[in-house]
């Protein structure tokens, strides 16, 4: 069973009287463990994708299937739940808490998600261990780098200990060595079996994938596989 499975999925914004097509007759199926990278120019529709496979929209038409659940038939509150449970999120933007320490920043989705304490703390640390900022922990964003925060940021979707990371442009505001070390670290997060979709604009970073999935005008024209 794939861990994610779209079938003919449509999903269409509505503004006043106007509607624009996001998504239209997406079929597609992700195995558990892939590392699946998502291009197209701008427009194309790959945040749209992400976002339903975020549980963050649903799709106007069809299903959308995660770890073998029909989405659809789900109320909002399981949808949260299972997102909470699931899905682990890394964006363009840091969207790091300036005021919050390190740690904190890591352990506030669990602490939102009621997880106890002593179980938040080592869920924390472990993340921080996997990202290679134990020495930050007590760090404020401020007093890092642009790649250390995103490894903040990683660090807190870790946390959540998902089965699926969906990046939006993770290395989108990186020069190009820390871009290279923080996709080095979502491989090596790959290599130890989370499941990762990563939306990006560099042709270079998308044909390392193990899978590359190219959008226009809201349908996937290829689907390849590294040989």
């Amino acid at each position: 069973m794939p861990l994610i499975r779209l079938d003919q999925v449509d999903l269409v914004y509505h503004a006043d009287e106007i509607e624009t097509h996001a998504l239209a007759g997406i079929s597609l199926s992700i195995e558990s463990g892939e590392f699946v990278a998502i291009s197209g120019p701008s427009g194309s529709g790959k945040t749209s994708l992400m976002h339903v496979l975020g549980l963050l929209d649903l799709p106007s038409r069809g299903s959308y299937y995660l770890d073998g659940r029909d989405t659809s038939t789900l109320g909002a509150g399981q949808r949260a739940r299972l997102r909470n449970a699931a899905i682990g999120f890394v964006f363009q933007a840091f969207n790091l808490l300036e005021e919050l320490r390190v740690e904190d920043n890591v352990e506030l989705p669990l602490i939102y998600g009621k997880v106890p304490r002593a179980e938040r703390k080592r869920r924390v640390a472990a993340a921080l261990a996997q990202v290679g900022l134990i020495p930050r922990a007590r760090h404020f964003p401020a007093q890092l780098s642009g790649g250390q925060q995103q490894r903040v940021a990683i660090a807190r979707a870790l946390a959540g200990e998902p089965r699926l990371l969906l990046a939006d442009e993770p290395t989108g505001n990186l020069d190009s060595r820390t871009g290279e070390q923080i996709y080095g670290l979502l491989e090596s997060l790959n290599q130890r079996g989370t499941t990762i979709c990563m939306v990006t604009h560099d042709a270079q970073l998308a044909a390392r994938a193990r899978r590359r999935i190219h959008i226009r005008d809201g349908r996937i024209i290829d689907a390849s596989r590294a040989p």
